[in-house]
């Protein structure tokens, strides 16, 4: 169950970046309507807005306010986005459903889907470029971003994830596996938000063990309810890695070994902030609903 404070803090920052996004993509011109559809479907469509959360909360923990944080933080959003639709398709992970309802190929068709991958992508940078903040600021921000979006992250991430198809990977390859895929941007998302903040150098080390605690800590959990949660809870169909076959931390190590490792990574989380005071507090509660959410 999510605390109500959390859940107050997620809905303030979904507004905000929500209100971004749909700003930027009122741009587009009307002879790209298809396209634009596809975006918006996909980007305003509900979600978690884990990522765009952790830029906001990155920064307030660090006492910078979030309308300082809301281009980058529907930048990261939109990093997210493009990735999920690419990920459904079926030359990838081949998935029909996406928070609920049909992924984009299903609603628009493949090629669509593409575009608007592709289009969610670029808007990404424009989005960081075209912010107040200091130009040094916003370089280091797109080079965060392009890292761990690239071959270095993310998209590496994936490619592995796809070569593992009826492969047994043992534990640090999945692991390593993951703090690409799922990691990076999480990653990402934290250091940007830090950025925003002018952190320390010290700071940016604490918060990025933080990130790829809970980072890696969101994959397990997902490699979890992959297989106690049913698909109207999930939003996408149950038991969709196994029948794939791909290796997951349930797989590696059991159910209650892939408990203790969410467990485990939970503590690092908390013990990554132990130098923050309370505005830290939205980092702490989400690093608690990540091993404990249902969905």
């Amino acid at each position: 169950m999510m605390p109500l404070s959390l859940k107050q803090f997620l809905q303030e920052c979904s507004a905000r970046v929500e209100a971004t996004l749909s700003g930027a993509l009122s741009q587009y011109p009307a002879e790209a309507q298809t396209l634009l559809e596809a975006m918006r479907y996909s980007t305003l469509n509900g979600g978690k807005r884990v990522r765009p959360m952790l830029v906001y909360a990155t920064a307030g923990a660090l006492g910078t306010p979030a309308s300082r944080c809301d281009g980058a933080a529907a930048a990261v959003e939109a990093i997210h986005a493009y990735s999920l639709i690419h990920d459904d398709l079926p030359s990838m992970d081949d998935d029909d459903l996406r928070r609920g309802q049909p992924t984009c190929h299903i609603r628009f068709g493949e090629a669509n889907a593409i575009l608007a991958g592709d289009a969610l992508q670029t808007l990404a940078f424009e989005l960081i470029v075209n912010g107040d903040l200091a130009a040094e600021t916003r370089v280091a921000m797109l080079s965060e971003l392009a890292r761990a979006g690239g071959a270095a992250g993310m998209v590496a991430g994936q490619a592995i994830d796809l070569a593992s198809v009826d492969r047994q990977l043992d534990l640090p390859s999945l692991e390593r596996m993951h703090r690409l895929k799922t990691g990076a941007l999480i990653r990402a998302s934290v250091r940007i938000g830090a950025l925003a903040a002018g952190a320390s150098d010290a700071q940016l080390e604490d918060l990025s063990r933080y990130a790829d605690a809970i980072g890696l800590a969101f994959q397990v959990q997902d490699d979890i309810l992959d297989v106690v949660a049913d698909t109207e809870t999930l939003g996408k169909a149950q038991g969709a890695d196994i029948a794939l076959n791909k290796p997951t931390y349930v797989s590696l190590l059991g159910l209650e070994g892939a408990r203790r490792k969410a467990t485990e990574l939970h503590s690092a989380a908390h013990a990554a902030l132990a130098h923050l005071d309370e505005r830290a507090a939205p980092l702490r509660d989400l690093a608690d609903y990540i091993v404990h959410r249902d969905h």
